[in-house]
């Protein structure tokens, strides 16, 4: 009888279909090996062999239901992230069921496992008012205020990512006429998005500062190592907390580098900009992703509102005319 050894079939995953066919980014593997390192951990408690050991076959819709239910209760992670990891472990099955047509039954019942529904929030974002006090809350005499103004600026004007962000060269930012700041977004697309004058100025004397090769980081440690994404979440947490005594509203707020990114988009909607120039601006895939925008612009409704007439219809309640009528009424 032919097995089918799962460590094969990983590695085969990573190194032929992610690396090579789809030649996936380096965010896209990392986050699979993640949920791998996860899945292969659950499945070596629940079978009792060791991940070198374990066959295809032990992986089924069972273990995994029992892998995403484990995530979310034990580890607690939340509906997204279960999704997220329940779509690299379709991807591949996916995989498996093409290269073994044996095991494409064992493949669709993994396959066939819903996303589980969440909630969609309001995204979250700063007023104007926040922006400033965030933007001040840097002390400018030292070396690392400089630098965390200078990026806390930059996310703010253009809406990077923090992947962006933090793989930005000194050589990515152009300052002469049409001042502007590439970036290699997701799918590889390559972006320009212009400078303010602000933003301009202050990356000015930044890579005054800097004075160093064009494909050095913008952005550096102490150490002069490029910045992580940890690390720009660490000095955005850090400088919130301190604008949050000089701004009380960001005390009720949980600020990510992410937030910043959504204060960009909101800036611009709330100034009139179209949402097609704003998904090319932000480097979406398609235009619908900013809708969520216009839902959590309040300013947007309360003018359309205000365009609205009350109501003049007298005010009453409605009575059945019949007991089969009022008898569902009251369920």
């Amino acid at each position: 009888m032919k097995t089918y050894p799962l460590p094969i079939y990983v590695q085969r995953f990573f190194t032929e279909r992610l690396a090579t066919q789809l030649h996936a980014s380096p965010n896209t593997i990392a986050s699979y090996r993640d949920t791998f390192r996860l899945l292969l951990k659950y499945a070596t408690a629940q079978v009792g062999r060791e991940p070198t050991d374990l066959q295809v076959a032990d992986i089924g819709a069972d273990l995994v239901g029992g892998f995403l239910s484990y995530i979310e209760t034990t580890r607690g992670n939340a509906a997204r992230s279960r999704n997220t990891r329940l779509a690299a472990i379709r991807s591949f099955f996916k995989y498996v069921a093409v290269n073994e047509p044996q095991l494409l039954h064992h493949c669709q019942r993994v396959l066939a496992m819903p996303s589980k529904r969440h909630e969609k929030r309001t995204i979250d974002y700063l007023t104007r008012t926040e922006i400033d006090a965030l933007i001040a809350a840097p002390e400018p005499s030292t070396w690392s205020g400089r630098r965390d103004r200078t990026l806390l600026l930059l996310a703010v004007q253009t809406g990077l990512r923090v992947s962006e962000l933090v793989n930005l060269t000194c050589g990515d930012i152009a300052l002469g006429t049409g001042a502007h700041v590439r970036c290699i977004g997701k799918g590889r697309k390559e972006r320009a998005t212009p400078l303010r004058k602000d933003c301009v100025k202050a990356l000015r004397i930044w890579l005054a500062e800097r004075a160093s090769a064009e494909t050095e980081p913008l952005f550096v440690s102490n150490r002069g190592d490029r910045l992580s994404r940890d690390a720009v979440e660490r000095i955005v947490r850090c400088h919130v907390g301190m604008a949050s005594q000089h701004c009380s509203t960001l005390k009720r707020k949980r600020v990510t580098p992410h937030v910043l990114r959504h204060t960009a988009a909101m800036q611009l909607l709330q100034n009139g900009v179209d949402r097609t120039v704003i998904a090319l601006w932000l480097g979406h895939e398609s235009v619908e992703t900013t809708q969520m925008y216009i839902h959590a612009d309040i300013q947007l409704k309360e003018q359309a509102m205000a365009k609205t007439e009350p109501l003049s219809a007298p005010v009453g309640r409605y009575r059945p005319s019949d007991e089969l009528l009022a008898f569902l009424e009251t369920l």
